[in-house]
């Protein structure tokens, strides 16, 4: 069984097709999807995902999901982001892990100062709870390891998603004890993390298609969706030097024990 860690299957271009998202997802292997929100609205539409389909059959996919506010919606994150990070977790046992936040230093669509508030929101509120972090990070690498290192300082765990591979930002994870997640970006001619996908342990990282974004090699350019992770796996599979099995196997141990499921 295949777990999708982080897919936005709350955004508009899933709104016609769900049910067939899904169960083209079951029938790639893929047996759990992590849905990830972008900010606190996004979050009570993620948890409908399950409130409103019911306990799914036995053969689909189980969905979990997170609560938390995405740097680039950070200006507009409420005073009392904490209080609601810590209803949404509360009150929900799917909710299982905090973000996606972060910190977003290409577009810059918030303050570069409010981007970090608002991650160490997101940091206290999982000191706080024990829930996961879910985290972006894009060409904030140095302030990135800072925060980590504090969080994890207080025993915060946390995945860096969508990881491109910068060695000294995957060393400060390791050591810290967070996890890394790769998506077709590994499957790219433009991917430059090839070291990184081999040198991280076994039971160290995961895999995502971040869907709709960043369909994989051969399929590019279309909506990515769940489904479309057995192509992650294989590749990261060929860098490993493993087999697809125990590529599969290790990441879905890890995302089970990353995530509580």
């Amino acid at each position: 069984m295949l777990i999708d860690t982080h897919c936005h299957l709350t955004h508009e271009e899933f709104r016609e097709d769900l049910p067939d998202v899904l169960d083209r997802a079951r029938r790639a292997g893929v047996g759990a999807i992590i849905a990830v929100a972008s900010d606190l609205d996004d979050a009570r539409v993620v948890r409908k995902l399950w409130t409103g389909r019911g306990d799914p059959e036995p053969e689909e996919p189980v969905i979990w999901g997170t609560a938390g506010v995405h740097p680039h919606e950070a200006a507009a994150a409420p005073s009392g982001l904490r209080e609601a990070l810590i209803q949404a977790v509360e009150s929900d046992s799917r909710v299982v892990a905090l973000g996606e936040c972060g910190l977003d230093y290409h577009y810059d669509l918030s303050p570069r100062g409010v981007q970090r508030r608002v991650l160490d929101a997101h940091i206290e509120t999982a000191h706080e709870t024990g829930h996961p972090l879910v985290v972006h990070c894009r060409e904030a690498e140095e302030d990135m390891k800072v925060a980590l290192r504090e969080a994890a300082g207080v025993g915060v765990r946390g995945v860096l998603h969508c990881f491109p591979g910068d060695p000294d930002l995957l060393d400060a994870a390791l050591e810290g004890g967070w996890l890394v997640s790769f998506t077709g970006i590994v499957t790219f001619a433009s991917f430059r993390g090839a070291e990184a996908v081999r040198r991280v342990p076994g039971d160290r990282y995961m895999l995502e298609t971040d869907g709709p974004y960043m369909a994989p090699v051969p399929l590019r350019g279309r909506r990515n969706e769940p489904a479309l992770v057995p192509h992650i796996r294989d590749r990261v599979a060929e860098l490993r030097g493993e087999s697809g099995p125990a590529v599969e196997r290790d990441t879905t141990d890890t995302a089970r024990c990353f995530f509580g499921l």
